[in-house]
């Protein structure tokens, strides 16, 4: 009986040791390790991390080739599976624009290793380059695609710039080689002279039909190195992105540096100094999936509970509370600088508070987005808003409308000006705050570094839109015998509005543009004021440039002499410049004459009762109000907008 039970433990403990040297041979690589993973990462486990991002121009593929890479590692499935699956919203698929940057968990296995892929798809458009540097914060490694049929434009230029500043490594790549207009070995050969690799380490893809994906997995393996960090030091998180959600409070997307981020944890927000308990931490596998942990290199989310959105900002660390907490917090974000200013006005008053809870959670959501309380004497309460360009201030609107329900009103956009007034810098926001004429000693106006890249044949009609809006050109270099790189100094109050359109007009939508900003510059800027029956409607004010100031008003009177309703007595619309009078129309009185009780008689009662009526019209014209309907501030605005 002893000996039975002797050999039954012995077998026993010779089970146990194999599956201990089982489980160290997999640790160490030699054999298959299973793909799927509840716990937090190991230092080895660790190593077999990968970080990447896809950046590119717009419309170069970054979300068909997501969409490959989600088909090639079985992450969705094939009835699941559709075009654009990480562009979540609506309007990204409507406009088949990427706005919002995506993360997702991707599994792949070669070399009988299984590797944890962490996939950031970025926008491409120069007015979401914040959402781009905020996810390269995030990762070790960059995609940088370029279409073979377009070559590099200028913002595969700027991201370029920016993931190199930031210390990833770049693999290049070239899409769409399936297309017939495709120049592969061109392209290549342009792309390794910017990177500063041979042309036979760029890869060439097709997103469309999954040609050399395989081997760009085994490339970002190879190349992008595995992220630094131990599970023994005290917890460090970056949160790089957040939205909310009614039901679970504040989410925080966050990629975890050091320590590991636990389930019901007790965490502390180190630049709010905020303390609360995690209620959930999870992954994207596509779709939010919870795990216990999350270790050092890994990116999920974090369900805080908080309902105050004031309370997790992006770029705040996240770590640990007692004698655990990190002493010192991770590198945040440059905190962006708004380009394009709107005034957003609720067109019924009383979604005045809907409005302002909206904004603040749709920035948690959009960290780039800076709003301040305003008033208007013709629109009420609303928001002065901070864009980083056009097609930002229009996403942000439709956004506000759809998901909140809230229908809105966007004044004329315009940028950012400095009045000197001796030693006294004044910022103007609003064209209302502007000084009178006469009051201060200059003006200065924000000025953009735009890069254009455009093909030869189109150079003269480049230059001669750029010299038009009163640019300076600042170097010129020839990428190509076919492709001119065009640096250009350009007001930004010139190129807000068409200047992108009027570019790919004269180029045959071949030019590109990109720009960063450079200073402010003195300018012969005034404010054009609007003013019905001489009273100033302020959401119809502008600053313009003195050359463009009687265009502006000539178009601006002109079209409200039509939208405006006629009263009972003539309204004069006119265009000002302080106290001098750039442009007119006038609004014909309506001829409202009742003589309905001047039935029969002399023709002498009529006409004393004409002049009676006439006389209460000449006191309603000094004492008369114009209310101008909703509708024709809708129509003005938007139809300065299109002018412009």
């Amino acid at each position: 009986m002893f000996r039975r039970r002797r050999l039954a433990a012995w077998r026993l403990r010779l089970i146990w040791d194999l599956m201990f040297a089982t489980a160290v041979e997999c640790t160490r690589g030699d054999t298959p390790r299973p793909p799927a993973r509840t716990m937090g990462a190991t230092v080895t486990e660790t190593e077999r991390i990968r970080n990447f991002c896809i950046i590119a121009h717009i419309d170069h593929g970054k979300s068909t080739l997501a969409d490959r890479l989600l088909e090639l590692t079985h992450a969705v499935s094939a009835r699941d599976m559709r075009e654009q699956y990480l562009d979540k919203m609506d309007l990204e698929r409507e406009r088949g624009i990427t706005i919002k940057a995506q993360a997702v968990r991707l599994t792949y296995a070669t070399g009988g290793v299984s590797y944890e892929l962490n996939l950031i798809d970025t926008p491409g458009h120069v007015d979401f380059t914040y959402e781009v540097s905020r996810s390269l914060a995030a990762c070790e490694g960059a995609v940088l695609l370029v279409d073979a049929s377009q070559g590099i434009e200028a913002q595969t230029l700027a991201n370029f710039h920016l993931a190199r500043d930031a210390g990833l490594v770049i693999v290049p790549v070239v899409n769409k080689i399936d297309l017939p207009a495709a120049d592969v070995e061109g392209t290549r050969r342009d792309l390794a002279e910017l990177v500063g690799c041979e042309p036979e380490q760029v890869l060439a893809v097709s997103g469309k039909t999954g040609q050399g994906v395989p081997e760009l997995l085994e490339a970002i393996i190879a190349r992008v190195p595995p992220p630094e960090g131990r599970p023994s030091d005290p917890l460090r998180a970056l949160v790089f992105d957040s939205t909310f959600d009614p039901y679970r409070g504040v989410i925080a997307y966050v990629r975890v540096k050091d320590g590991v981020l636990r389930s019901h944890a007790e965490l502390h927000a180190m630049a709010v100094g905020l303390d609360w308990e995690a209620e959930e931490v999870g992954v994207f596998a596509p779709e939010a999936t919870p795990v216990p942990e999350l270790g050092p290199g890994e990116v999920g989310y974090l369900v805080t509970g908080l309902k105050d959105v004031h309370q997790v900002r992006v770029g705040d660390t996240i770590t640990s509370q007692g004698r655990d907490r990190a002493h010192e917090p991770l590198p945040g974000y440059r905190e962006p600088k708004p380009m394009v200013w709107s005034g957003l006005f609720p067109a019924e008053g009383g979604d005045y508070s809907a409005l302002r809870d909206a904004l603040e959670k749709l920035k948690l959501n959009d960290a780039a987005l800076v709003f301040e309380p305003e008033t208007s004497s013709a629109l009420g309460f609303g928001f002065r808003c901070g864009f980083l360009g056009l097609l930002h201030m229009d996403i942000v609107k439709e956004r506000l409308e759809r998901e909140f329900g809230l229908e809105l009103i966007a004044t004329a956009p315009n940028v950012e000006f400095h009045v000197i007034r001796g030693d006294r810098t004044i910022v103007v926001h609003n064209p209302s705050e502007m000084p009178p004429p006469g009051t201060y000693d200059r003006v200065e106006e924000p000025v953009v570094l735009a890069t254009i890249i455009t093909p030869s044949e189109y150079l003269g009609a480049v230059l001669e839109l750029c010299q038009s809006r009163r640019g300076e050109m600042v170097d010129m270099k020839y990428l190509s015998p076919t492709r001119v790189e065009v640096h250009y100094l350009l007001p930004l109050a010139e190129i807000i509005f068409d200047f992108f359109d009027q570019l790919k007009s004269r180029t045959r939508g071949y030019a590109s543009l990109d720009y960063e900003p450079w200073g402010y510059e003195p300018a012969d800027l005034v404010r054009v004021d609007i003013l019905l029956h001489g009273e100033p409607v302020d959401a119809f004010s502008s600053v313009v440039h003195r050359e463009k100031a009687y265009q502006y008003g000539r178009t601006m009177v002109e079209r409200l002499r039509e939208l405006i309703p006629r009263q009972l007595f003539d309204v004069a619309i006119q265009a000002a410049i302080g106290s001098r009078v750039i442009a007119r129309e006038t609004v014909k009185a309506k001829r409202k004459d009742v003589l309905a009780k001047c039935y029969g008689g002399d023709i002498t009662r009529k006409r004393k009762l004409l002049e009676q009526q006439k006389k209460g019209k000449e006191r309603l014209r000094r004492v008369g109000r114009v209310d101008v309907p909703q509708t024709a501030f809708i129509e003005a605005l938007r139809v300065d907008q299109d002018r412009r």
